[in-house]
């Protein structure tokens, strides 16, 4: 198979690691918008001769996409960029006539009048708006492969297909004990793509109401994660999975809570006060006269690369999918979960455990697909496709998931 990733970050990165370590990559082309990062993930692979190539690649340039897939004659496009740059690759995949992965969906837009109870356009609108021209070419627009949205959508699907005859809720639940030495404030993943879904509307589903909106931060519960990560509160957070799992599982309420913590919650809310989690450009006066520049970018680039974070983090991550239901006539509920440990991912790959996490479900993916296992046209979700192959494949990557019978 030969893949286009776009996007060279700490997900990015770690997508090659990975990826280098299976035979079914005959090439992959790294390409950023900053050559130095795409060359240095590279770089770093250099035993395995030419299957690793990089380029500099402005991923808002939809027709410079669509020219590098059909030069490098790419079977796929792996997008690894923040939510901003989905639908520019997206577009460009289906008109190179490639299949598209993607590890987070198109960006929503709260409602103009009531944003904390109506939907104004959800996350991935703009993707199956063009499902139809992607089911016409003939080629798979999987959406939403990262680990969540992601895992989590396929351990919804095998609960389902295995574990359920009826299913009353499904919730997936992320929390860790992560630890950053000597930093205050240290995410672990993108603050451009976290204050996006924390200060966003959260989204709920239920079957008899349709998809709608609460506050940010709602509904707090406290949620035991296992492998000795404990309990953590976790609240109502924006996410894909409540808008994929509705589609293809039957479930009469479908919710996503993520424990981000007090102090972090109250950073967030500072950030938004401040008006410091725009997006919209502004004017601010330069050495060399006014520059144009987002608020939330000065945010990102004030904070460490999440990437480079590693060596200082110590704890463990873990995402999972909470199922409650019946099987045979009696009462069930499981946590199904997948468990990452910084120090392990360190050692074996030199990644930091939450960009491993992510970046490890669409490899695993791309290796389904180009097996022919996992097929299928159009934009799907993972929970379109059998989870058993995914989950056993998964394991033989040495990364192991859990199940643990509730109550």
């Amino acid at each position: 198979m030969r893949v286009l990733l776009v996007g060279a970050g700490g997900v990015g990165t770690a997508v090659t690691r990975i990826a280098a370590r299976r035979g079914f990559v005959t090439r992959m082309i790294v390409a950023d918008y900053d050559p130095a990062r795409a060359e240095a993930a590279v770089a770093a692979l250099a035993e395995h001769g030419d299957r690793f190539g990089a380029r500099r690649l402005d991923a808002s340039d939809e027709d410079g996409v669509r020219r590098l897939l059909i030069e490098e004659r790419c079977d796929v496009l792996l997008n690894a960029t923040d939510p901003r740059f989905v639908m520019p690759l997206f577009r460009a995949a289906l008109a190179a006539g490639v299949h598209y992965l993607d590890m987070a969906m198109s960006l929503s837009v709260p409602h103009p009048r009531r944003p904390h109870e109506e939907c104004g356009v959800k996350l991935g609108d703009g993707q199956f708006e063009l499902a139809g021209q992607w089911a016409d070419s003939g080629r798979l627009a999987l959406v939403g492969m990262g680990v969540e949205p992601g895992l989590s959508d396929v351990f919804a699907r095998y609960a389902a297909d295995e574990l359920f005859d009826e299913i009353e809720e499904i919730g997936v639940r992320d929390g860790a004990d992560l630890a950053v030495e000597g930093y205050d404030f240290a995410p672990s993943f993108s603050i451009w793509t976290t204050i996006e879904e924390c200060l966003n509307p959260p989204v709920v589903y239920e079957k008899d109401r349709g998809w709608f909106t609460t506050a940010p931060f709602s509904e707090p519960e406290v949620f035991e994660f296992p492998e000795g990560i404990g309990p953590v509160e976790c609240v109502n957070v924006e996410h894909e999975e409540v808008l994929l799992i509705p589609r293809w599982v039957d479930a009469r309420r479908v919710t996503f809570k993520y424990g981000l913590g007090d102090d972090f919650i109250a950073k967030l809310k500072t950030l938004h006060e401040l008006g410091l989690d725009s997006a919209a450009p502004i004017t601010v006066p330069g050495a060399d006269g006014p520059v144009r520049v987002s608020p939330r970018d000065v945010v990102a680039a004030c904070l460490p690369d999440p990437a480079t974070l590693g060596e200082r983090m110590t704890g463990k991550t873990c995402a999972g999918t909470w199922v409650k239901g019946t099987k045979d006539g009696a009462p069930r509920e499981v946590y199904l979960y997948h468990v990452v440990d910084n120090q392990w991912s360190m050692r074996e790959y030199g990644s930091q455990a939450v960009v491993w996490q992510t970046a490890v479900n669409p490899v695993v993916a791309l290796e389904l697909i180009a097996g022919g296992v996992w097929s299928g046209k159009g934009v799907l979700g993972p929970e379109a496709l059998p989870p058993r192959p995914f989950l056993d494949l998964l394991t033989a990557y040495g990364s192991p998931w859990g199940l643990r019978e509730q109550g």
